[in-house]
């Protein structure tokens, strides 16, 4: 019941693209779809296939849990090397403030730049 009650919360927070396209493309083969398909379609012999089978319904909520988190990797990424360049940048613009003020009070000398 609670299982249900989060999806139905989190069903409200998909964007338009996940409610219009709930399924990912799978990147097996026909041949290896129709397999795998053969294997969830066998009584399951050890225990722990039994109790797995019961979570079958959670592969989606899991393909959604991986999406974000390869999101959220890509985003830390892109921060990082936002925060690099903002770095950067920042030196450079001291250095070019430093050279400012020392051509203003020496004209003689050649600018650091």
């Amino acid at each position: 019941q609670r299982l249900l009650r989060l999806a139905e919360l989190c069903r409200r927070l998909e964007t338009e693209e996940e409610k219009v396209l709930p399924f990912y493309p799978s990147s097996l083969g026909e041949l290896e779809q129709q397999k795998a398909r053969m294997v969830l379609e066998e009584t399951a012999s050890q225990p722990l296939a039994r109790v797995m089978k019961d979570y079958i319904g959670l592969e989606r909520f899991w393909q959604r849990f991986n999406k974000a988190k390869l999101e959220e990797k890509g985003l830390e990424k892109a921060r990082a090397a936002l925060a690099a360049r903002n770095q950067e940048l920042r030196r450079l613009l001291q250095q070019y403030l430093a050279g400012a003020t020392i051509h203003q009070r020496v004209p003689k000398d050649p600018h650091p730049l």
